[in-house]
């Protein structure tokens, strides 16, 4: 079996599944890396000391890689090559000294004990990198579970990425990174961690690595900075959203869906929101009324050397079509440039099967009559027939942009027909839409009144008689 008691190095990968990303609400253009050192590893069965003073202990179930030969500047197709095999870890962090260490994770996840390998290691050679699981348990309740499939940055890429600045050496460890649930321990418990091939012949696994929680009893001196924590902390720590998250109701998506941009914009404006439509776009489809909340894809001009960096491989574009879900509008700023094409055919598929309900971009679209046969609705600036690249460099998700002209925020609710589209600050949403569909009663009711032969005057708007007036006939309805 393979020696894993001390690699030479240990080196982790900050966010690597895209559960993780969406629970920590930002997802990397590139991998990036911390150093663990070698006196961090423990084995199977050990028990790891929560340090006295300190609350935030978490766990990470990891799949570790085990390279078995120099390697240096190989390609990312090579790089699954040099590893010999995977087995179990377990990434503990103490989330109280993460201040202190300013972002090196130097003491905040390099404490003896820390980096937990085993039981087993299984042989590289027979297993697929793209099919294996990672799970942890919680006092024997399962609370993480990844596949391979999930990650942003494949195994063979991580490699090839380290290996264009150092030498990977024969029992080096790469952590690579956990799935969304890790969490906090306490004193007591026992957390545990299996690396599996469930496809695989046989279904390999690791073993269970089990580790148990003891309390510390030595206090911090006083030469050094001393744990501390605050909300946000807790919230990484625990891995909840500091405050709850909004999300849009089934109730009201479908009473945001009964009424016209129309009436929601006027609603707007009696708020003091004048600066809230999408402005100077085609919908594919203006007969299929667009409701979700918005996730934003940000493009920046054109520059080669950037391009160069950024448009290639698992770029800001491709994650932000993988990434939209159910219910979802993914929103594009592409500076109103019509140029090139921001969206394409394949691009536009893969949203509609994700079940996005929408996409909106200020730029042009690639082939147009197909993106305009499918299901799903999409806003653009006109069709052109050139790549991303001609004018466009992908670069970041889930953040404030602009798009026709309106500023537009992760979580905002998006709405459109053939009237217009809108953006409704999620705070509002209830109040504007209970008070568009009051309207729309009202005005249904005028033009019954106007239909009947009545002048508008004090009709429209109703003066305090046709208010009773009304109020009567709300009764009868």
């Amino acid at each position: 079996m393979t020696d894993i008691s001390r690699p030479g190095k240990i080196i982790a990968v900050h966010l690597n599944y895209r559960s993780r990303a969406a629970q920590r609400g930002r997802t990397p253009a590139q991998p990036s890396y911390f150093f663990k050192p070698s006196s961090s590893i423990a084995a199977t069965g050990g028990e790891l000391e929560r340090p006295a003073g300190t609350e935030l202990l978490a766990f990470e179930g990891e799949i570790a890689l085990i390279i078995g030969r120099p390697t240096r500047r190989v390609s990312p197709e090579e790089g699954w090559a040099a590893v010999s095999g995977v087995t179990a870890a377990n990434d503990f962090g103490l989330y109280d000294l993460r201040a202190a260490d300013k972002g090196s994770n130097v003491r905040s996840k390099g404490g003896d004990g820390f980096t937990p390998l085993g039981p087993s290691v299984l042989d590289a050679a027979g297993l697929d990198p793209a099919a294996l699981r990672v799970r942890s348990w919680l006092n024997g309740e399962l609370v993480q579970e990844g596949t391979t499939d999930d990650l942003l940055f494949p195994f063979g890429r991580l490699v090839a990425d380290l290996s264009q600045l150092m030498t990977l050496e024969a029992g080096d460890v790469i952590l690579t990174g956990t799935p969304a649930g890790s969490s906090v321990t306490e004193p007591g418990d026992t957390v545990e961690v299996e690396v599996d091939a469930p496809t695989a012949p046989g279904a390999p696994s690791t073993g269970r690595l089990v580790t148990r929680i003891t309390a510390g009893s030595v206090p911090f001196g006083d030469f050094g900075t001393k744990p501390s924590v605050d909300d946000h902390q807790r919230a990484e720590a625990y891995g909840t959203p500091e405050t709850p998250a909004w999300s849009l109701s089934d109730d009201l998506r479908a009473k945001l869906a009964s009424v016209a941009t129309a009436t929601l914009s006027s609603q707007l404006r009696k708020r003091g929101l004048n600066n809230v439509s999408i402005d100077g776009l085609t919908a594919t489809r203006p007969d299929t009324k667009v409701v979700g909340t918005a996730r934003t894809l940000r493009y920046v001009p054109n520059r080669e050397d950037i391009f160069d960096s950024h448009g290639g491989g698992y770029n800001a574009q491709k994650r932000a079509f993988d990434g939209v879900g159910p219910g979802e509008v993914l929103v594009i700023e592409a500076r109103g440039e019509r140029g090139s094409g921001t969206v394409g055919d394949v691009l536009a598929l893969r949203a509609q099967v994700n079940g996005a309900a929408g996409i909106v971009t200020d730029g042009g679209v690639r082939d147009l009559a197909v993106v305009a046969a499918l299901d799903i609705p999409t806003y653009h600036n006109g069709p052109h027939p050139a790549v991303l690249g001609r004018k466009h460099v992908p670069w970041d998700t889930d953040t404030t942009i602009a798009c026709g002209g309106a500023t537009v925020q992760p979580g905002d609710v998006i709405v459109g027909d053939a009237g217009g589209l809108l953006v409704i600050p999620p705070a509002l949403v209830e109040e504007v839409v209970d008070a568009a569909i009051e309207q729309e009663r009202e005005e249904e009711y005028i033009a019954e009144q106007v239909a009947a032969g009545h002048p508008v005057d004090g009709l429209f708007p109703m003066n305090a008689e046709w208010k009773e007036r009304y109020r009567a006939w709300r009764t009868q309805q």
